[in-house]
């Protein structure tokens, strides 16, 4: 896998053959037939493409840094031909060093396929899955290979299917807030440390690592196992990333937000994340107070703003 890293920020520019064949041989029931020499070749598009017109001779816009997929028509196409015309068309393709050739409906290539695939370092795969199914399965797992990945320091919690991050300075009672919640019946997804993806173009993701997954560090109590205390329906594995909120200790006449409708974000691998500013200070039951603000997100989610409401009676009022 070839990655930049930027800040906190890693973002993928290719995967190699081998890293994709071992990661996805199982749920895409792979088989490698033939140039295993080019394993190493890197795939640098997330999307398939079907190389019919390739085929024939068109190379205009020709996508050679993505997998190639050979369904029924293209093998039947192949078969008609002979030794000498399956040698031209395919190193037409081949010499443009294509990642890999997948094939569908486990359809065995030519032996003549086979030796120009040795030729050239071109790993020839197929899969028992039909091309659609293929096609659908495999650009999912390669959007998820490719996704942009960063980590904050922060406890994510599913509330209410809200997917919250809670930020904040070290010592602030981000876990306190967090165990509290969790004792409410909400569940746990990273404690301290989140790691984030982009999935897709309106999608965050956050999990934890698997070393600390269902664990948290209270301070005064040190580790605990939330699963164990609470019940496996207490840990989630990942969530999408909703809200954010950020916890900060409150000091006399700090600005404190009182009618919500001024909206702040913050910006995470280039999405907006709705962000809410909670002043903590004894006396606050800041649980209920992050409860409250997950409903008030998913009511916002369907088409309820309180705040706007509110003022737009407000006005009306007046207006009499």
């Amino acid at each position: 896998m070839c990655a930049v890293q930027r800040n906190n920020t890693k973002f993928v520019e290719a995967v190699s053959v081998r890293d994709f064949y071992e990661s996805f041989k199982e749920p895409l029931e792979m088989e490698l037939v033939a140039g295993e020499s080019g394993l190493d070749n890197t795939i640098r598009e997330r999307s398939l493409n079907r190389p019919a017109l390739a085929m024939v001779g068109f190379f205009k816009a020709f996508a050679a840094k993505r997998i190639q997929l050979l369904g029924a028509g293209e093998m039947a196409y192949i078969r008609e031909k002979s030794q000498a015309e399956q040698t031209s068309i395919m190193t037409e393709i081949l010499k443009r060093k294509v990642p890999c050739l997948i094939i569908s409906r486990n359809l065995a290539p030519t032996k003549h396929l086979c030796k120009l695939a040795d030729k050239y370092n071109t790993p020839i795969i197929r899969s028992p899955l039909k091309s659609k199914t293929f096609t659908t399965e495999a650009t999912l797992l390669l959007e998820d290979k490719f996704a942009p990945r960063t980590h904050m320091h922060g406890t994510l919690l599913d509330i209410q299917g809200i997917g919250t991050l809670i930020c904040g300075e070290s010592g602030v009672g981000k876990s306190e807030c967090a165990l509290a919640l969790i004792e409410r019946g909400h569940s746990l997804v990273a404690d301290d440390l989140t790691y984030i993806k982009r999935v897709s173009e309106r999608e965050l993701l956050g999990t934890s690592s698997e070393l600390s997954r269902g664990y948290m560090e209270c301070r005064g109590l040190g580790i605990i196992n939330v699963a164990e205390l609470f019940g496996v329906r207490s840990v989630r594995v990942e969530k999408r990333i909703d809200l954010m909120i950020n916890f900060h200790n409150w000091t006399r006449g700090m600005h404190e937000e009182r009618t919500g409708l001024e909206e702040q974000h913050m910006e995470i691998l280039g999405l907006k994340v709705p962000l809410m500013e909670i002043p903590v200070r004894p006396g606050r039951d800041m649980a209920r107070l992050v409860e409250v603000a997950a409903m008030v997100q998913a009511l916002m989610k369907i088409g309820h703003d309180s705040a706007a409401e509110f003022n737009d009676r407000l006005i009306a009022h007046m207006t009499k």
